[in-house]
């Protein structure tokens, strides 16, 4: 921060130029290019898609090539331009940039607005992501399902622009931050898949003591709420867009009485029931229900799952239902093209090997540091990436808050 501090009193002591992204450089809209015109090799490509899958803030190679005949109708990047996003299902997405640094010239399509300048392509890219940037493109953006910024809109967008030096200066500091999180997330994708590892093997067992037996076996019969009996009171109901596919928790809920109910059928879940999202059941929608939803009510959607304590733990049994053969279980199970769907028996029906409690809780206890080192956002790696961002987002809006040399 000195080292900035000392060029901005040497090169800007009064402030700095903030200027429309339009007076800096020349926007270009692209046009055509289908992901049916990937091919093996060929011409590079950035397909506006990827921009939000695959890329962060720069990249120096593609991921996907053209051929040749079709780059010519393309329109072309060049090392240093910015390749912005026009349009995406939100405004807080809308005009992500990825700046192409690579020597080879590519080529971009629809949905997508080539920026050439000559600045520092990464601090203009970095520029994109602050505060005083979404204000801004949050007033050109148009459109319900689907957000749009036209180019002549995007060209009114004011960004600092201080000296080249300066600009380096801002890069070197935020590309640090960058590297951190991408290493942290990096680091979090190997454990994750050591978790899935380890998981999975858990639940394979060669000896006399583990048992076959189906879910419905080793579970309790539920019940649906007698609404006659409950017609005053209210409950917290659990539907299938409550739950979480990224950590599996209970998120929001909606408040629901005899008066309100979408149908008479809504399932009582208790603590430590398992449920797990039987409509479009690969998206695997499944919850260990902690006390907060103890007597409450859960959608049809649902199938609940309460485990006999005698023969299984619950978090053994929710462990289940993360294995890949579960998973496949469910996927070769399903019926229906357009909804898809599980029945309850037929989740019921899935077998599998249940040793002794004592070995079911050795089991969990590992299982269960390595879902809080990879899943809980208060803790482990998850929680650590979270404090880097929120570092990093702050020295970004500090770095690039700039006195407006215009406003004296």
């Amino acid at each position: 921060m000195n080292n900035i501090d000392t060029l901005i009193a040497q090169l800007c002591p009064d402030g700095v130029e903030f200027r429309k992204l339009g007076d800096i450089g020349e926007l270009v809209r692209g046009t055509g290019l289908q992901k049916s015109d990937f091919i093996e090799s060929g011409v590079g490509c950035i397909h506006y898609g990827q921009i939000y899958t695959h890329f962060g803030i720069f990249a120096n190679e593609t991921k996907t090539y053209v051929s040749p005949e079709l780059a010519k109708k393309l329109k072309k990047v060049q090392k240093s331009d910015l390749i912005i996003t026009t349009t995406s299902e939100n405004v807080e997405d809308v005009c992500k940039p990825v700046a192409w640094l690579g020597d080879e010239e590519i080529v971009t399509g629809g949905h997508a607005t080539i920026f050439k300048h000559n600045e520092n392509a990464k601090y203009l890219a970095y520029n994109f992501l602050t505060l005083d940037f979404f204000k801004q493109k949050k007033m050109y953006a148009r459109g319900a399902k689907v957000t749009e910024i036209s180019k002549d809109n995007l060209a009114k967008i004011k960004i600092p622009l201080p000296p080249l030096p300066i600009q380096q200066e801002i890069v070197n500091i935020l590309d640090k931050f960058t590297q951190l999180e991408a290493e942290l997330q990096a680091e979090l994708e190997a454990r994750r898949k050591q978790y899935e590892y380890y998981r999975n093997e858990f639940f394979r067992y060669e000896n006399d003591e583990v048992e076959w037996m189906t879910l419905g076996e080793v579970c309790e019969k539920t019940e649906n709420i007698k609404w006659k009996e409950n017609s005053i009171e209210e409950f917290q109901y659990i539907d299938l867009t409550s739950v979480s596919r990224e950590n599996n928790k209970i998120s929001e809920t909606q408040t629901i009485n005899s008066t309100n109910a979408p149908s008479r059928a809504q399932q009582i879940v208790n603590t430590d029931d398992v449920i797990f999202g039987t409509t479009r059941p690969t998206l695997k929608r499944y919850s260990l229900i902690t006390s907060k939803f103890h007597n409450q009510i859960c959608s049809t959607g649902f199938c609940v799952l309460r485990a006999n304590q005698k023969l299984i733990l619950p978090k053994y049994l929710f462990f289940i239902l993360t294995t890949v053969s579960f998973s496949n279980y469910v996927e070769n199970k399903q019926e229906g093209a357009s909804y898809p769907s599980i029945s309850n028996s037929m989740v019921k029906k899935y077998k599998t090997l249940i040793p002794p409690l004592t070995e079911q809780q050795r089991i969990v206890s590992i299982l269960e540091k390595f879902d809080g080192l990879v899943n809980d956002i208060s803790e482990g790696l998850p929680a650590e990436i979270e404090a880097r961002c929120k570092q990093y987002e702050y020295y970004r809006g500090k770095l690039l808050d700039f006195k407006n040399v215009n406003n004296g």
